[in-house]
């Protein structure tokens, strides 16, 4: 396979990647821009612990120095954990610039499954993916993350789309680009913090077995474009439906109230919900990735033996 010039694959994750062994692929936006230091740090390294107990290679992906990474050490990690927000969050159209200023980045979904794509990985673990906000038939505010599902073969493993999102309009957009929903035990839309979301997906699978073998027909079929597993947070942390709702229906209004646009919108409301929520909401975020980060390393190994 010949490599992208811009791109560093850490020696663990080629090896791993030339021997069919599996690999997980985890975002770095969520390192730099979803927590504060030194939760964000000690977070990203359990995540990459939990996927070693479960039999993967973790390759967190990122931009340093203008190279795509393919894999981070702990001083990589720590040095993004702590640069935090001065790190510029990176989504496709992005990339470019980014690149050829040789400037670091933290990646979104989007681009982590450009890189991951890239590096050969084909499955990646994150918290909740972008989607179609709120009052997005007047802002046109959709995430790129939709888009890049409907063209990059990586099978993204996330607890739903983050609750503040229009969740009816992203299932309809997913529909439209046909990428597949699946949910993970599951016949309802996962809806980040909480279990439920009253949103049908279109297939349940209820092992990494099924998902596997759905994501190996799918390419096997020469089909473009990625899977969503969408994975409920674990009922010991979920969030209680009606408590996370009232915050993020304070956190929009502040926001409409604030002018906050574009990408610092999901950061934004993120943070707020935090906050009006006492901090319960990110010790939910913490546990649903860790919870992600399993079922995509078990599907990955199962993945790797039908290859």
């Amino acid at each position: 396979m010949e490599l992208n010039k811009y791109l560093d694959v850490a020696p663990e994750v080629k090896k791993a990647i030339e021997e069919g062994k599996p690999v997980v692929a985890l975002e770095s936006t969520i390192i730099s821009h979803g927590m504060p230091y030194p939760k964000n740090v000690e977070t990203a390294l359990n995540v990459e612990k939990v996927i070693r107990d479960n039999g993967a290679i973790p390759a967190t992906i990122a931009i340093i120095g203008g190279r795509l990474k393919a894999g981070l050490s702990k001083e990589e990690i720590e040095y993004l954990g702590k640069t935090g927000q001065k790190v510029t969050k990176v989504s496709r159209r992005d990339l470019p610039v980014i690149v050829s200023k040789k400037m670091d980045g933290a990646t979104t979904v989007a681009t982590t499954m450009i890189i991951a794509a890239m590096a050969g990985i084909k499955v990646f673990a994150t918290g909740g993916i972008g989607g179609v906000h709120r009052g997005a038939e007047t802002t046109m505010d959709i995430s790129a993350d939709l888009e890049e599902l409907a063209q990059t073969p990586v099978l993204v493993v996330c607890a739903g789309a983050k609750a503040i999102l229009d969740l009816g309009l992203t299932l309809e957009y997913l529909e439209t680009k046909g990428v597949p929903v699946i949910g993970y035990g599951t016949e309802e839309l996962p809806a980040f913090y909480t279990r439920k979301s009253g949103f049908k997906v279109d297939y349940r699978l209820d092992t990494p077995e099924e998902v596997a073998a759905a994501f190996v027909a799918k390419r096997e079929l020469g089909m473009a474009g990625g899977m969503l597993l969408t994975n409920p947070i674990p009922e010991q942390y979920a969030m209680d439906y009606d408590t996370i709702n009232k915050a993020i229906d304070q956190a929009i209004k502040e926001s409409v109230e604030q002018g906050v646009k574009g990408k610092a919108t999901t950061p934004f409301l993120l943070a707020r919900v935090v906050e009006l929520t006492g901090g319960d909401s990110l010790e939910s975020n913490i546990q649903l990735v860790y919870n992600n980060a399993k079922v995509a390393s078990q599907t990955a190994v199962e993945i790797s033996k039908m290859n």
